[in-house]
């Protein structure tokens, strides 16, 4: 059931009125008059004043989502003045408030019972602990939910700025913080109960019985070229169970989607418990995007590369082979790149290190700029050559790179141009230019679009050009050539957006060759900001 933003607000407003009356009565029962209770901020005050709190509960009620956990402290204690102490009344008081608050209210054996006598009450230990893991879980869920929330980076897609095993806090705030869109879920779980829980491990932990469309908060600023942005997987909405770290469109044009829908299990997932991917936005809603032979450019210009961008090297010694505890003892940062292989017919991936030629004297290295200088003066290393995947016309079109489209033959170091989409633009539609925006008319913005004969149809009409409704956004990985980014599937909807990268707060190396424990820490990228 999906409930639409005006609706919304009706309904709220409906439970803070109606909640009101009974508060009207309540105060008439504490001896305060009861048109008190429905005068905008002194109402407030008067509670506040009445419970006996600081002024500092009366400024945080007007702060957006936590002024509810201040409802829920004032609500209680006004219903400790009539005696009302249990933890089921306290529930039926903030969660059916506009039912139970008017209850008591009208309630005639329901009275006021004094401050001391009120004052006498004292919570059992179970009591106790209920209370405080409530408070937690719902004050933990609104922070996480709208203003911070702890990401763990899990590959090397944005090496060197970035690293595996990096912890950082997400400010969802910076570009106006997303209602939760599907707000029925269970505590800490993102779209899924943790593997190791016994029963409902890996299996949904959500329900869409109710779900809100996109709408955020008043934004603190608008994306910047060359942010680390946090946003939900696109491509993501369709995931195939036992295979999640493949893109399901990628997994049917490779199998056919008869194979898939028999060998996978298919789960769709809203907007926003798709799965969260962190990215440098290098294009902005109208920017020309194009790479060529590795070098992206924005607007024609060459863009900003950071220092700590990778690319993939092959590297010629000889006399003796390459050491991978040298390059790490040097502080060359590296990466020995697999390549995953997967049979058509089963589905099976099957991972190949090619990192190095048999005779040792061929390496494959992805590595920043600063490492490859550091490398080109070890004594046995003879050249280092970048690897560059040609755009040939001659050959067939690679459909796991954006469009996916035969139409096309772009690869991931020679791509584009491409025009990303800014909302109240139109755009011309034909043959050509159908692929590039099927997905954002269809998917995104929930048309039905059809070619036909040459001709193109959105909701049944036959037209010839398109008028987008949101922005979209173009995100790169740093690590560019590993790295699962728009150039295999596209741009990046507003609606996506979940919020900008600001500080590591730990950093844990995954390579068993540095050390122990307290070795892999990466002590000097503690507390870091994210520049």
């Amino acid at each position: 059931m999906e409930i639409s933003i005006p609706a919304f607000i009706v309904l709220s407003l409906i439970y803070f009125i109606v909640a009101h009356v009974g508060l009207y009565k309540i105060f008439e029962k504490i001896g305060i008059e009861g048109w008190k209770a429905l005068v905008p901020f002194y109402s407030t005050y008067i509670a506040c004043k009445t419970i006996k709190k600081s002024w500092l509960w009366i400024i945080t009620y007007y702060i957006p989502f936590l002024g509810f956990v201040v409802w829920m402290g004032i609500i209680v204690e006004l219903m400790k003045l009539l005696g009302k102490t249990s933890f089921k009344e306290h529930f039926l008081g903030v969660v059916f408030a506009p039912i139970y608050l008017p209850y008591i209210g009208f309630k005639e054996d329901v009275k006021f019972i004094g401050y001391e006598e009120a004052a006498k009450y004292k919570k059992s230990t179970s009591r106790e602990w209920a209370d405080a893991i409530v408070f937690a879980v719902v004050a933990a869920t609104l922070i996480r939910g709208i203003y911070l929330e702890a990401f763990t980076i899990p590959t090397s897609s944005m090496e060197q700025k970035l690293l595996r095993g990096d912890f950082l806090f997400v400010n969802k705030l910076a570009y106006g913080a997303r209602i939760p869109m599907t707000p029925i879920a269970v505590p800490f779980t993102h779209h899924s109960f943790p593997e190791w829980i016994p029963l409902v491990g890996g299996k949904k932990s959500f329900s869409e019985i109710i779900s809100f469309p996109y709408t955020k908060l008043p934004e603190m600023g608008a994306i910047e070229r060359n942010d680390c942005v946090v946003f939900n997987f696109p491509a993501g909405d369709t995931v195939a169970l036992e295979a999640q770290d493949r893109v399901y469109d990628q997994l049917v044009r490779d199998m056919g989607r008869t194979q898939v829908w028999n060998k996978y299990t298919i789960a769709y997932r809203p907007i926003d418990k798709r799965e969260n991917y962190i990215k440098r936005c290098v294009g902005l809603p109208g920017d020309k995007i194009e790479i060529i032979d590795g070098v992206l450019k924005v607007n024609e210009e060459t863009a900003y590369q950071d220092p700590g961008v990778q690319h993939r090297y092959i590297v010629h010694t000889k006399d003796y082979e390459l050491s991978k505890k040298v390059l790490l003892d040097k502080k060359i940062n590296y990466e020995f790149p697999v390549q995953e292989y997967m049979n058509p017919e089963t589905g099976a991936i099957n991972v190949v290190d090619f990192w190095r030629s048999k005779d040792k004297t061929i390496y494959n290295l992805t590595m920043t700029e600063e490492a490859r200088k550091k490398l080109q003066q070890f004594p046995n290393v003879v050249n280092i050559e970048q690897i560059i995947d040609k755009q040939d016309s001659t050959t067939y079109a690679d459909l796991s790179i954006f469009p996916n489209s035969n139409l096309y033959n772009w690869t991931v170091d020679n791509f584009g141009p491409l025009t990303i989409p800014k909302k109240g633009t139109t755009v011309e539609l034909n043959e050509k230019t159908f692929p590039i925006y099927k997905v954002l008319i269809t998917r995104y913005e929930l048309n039905d679009l059809q070619l036909k004969d040459g001709k193109i149809f959105i909701n049944g009409e036959e037209t010839t050009s398109y008028t987008f409704k949101m922005n979209y956004y173009w995100m790169m990985g740093d690590n560019r050539n590993n790295s699962l980014d728009s150039r295999y599937w596209g741009f990046v909807p507003e609606d996506h957006i979940v919020g900008k990268a600001v500080f590591v707060w730990m950093s844990y190396s995954p390579h068993p060759e540095e050390g122990g424990f307290f070795s892999r820490i990466r002590w000097d990228r503690l507390f870091t900001k994210v520049h």
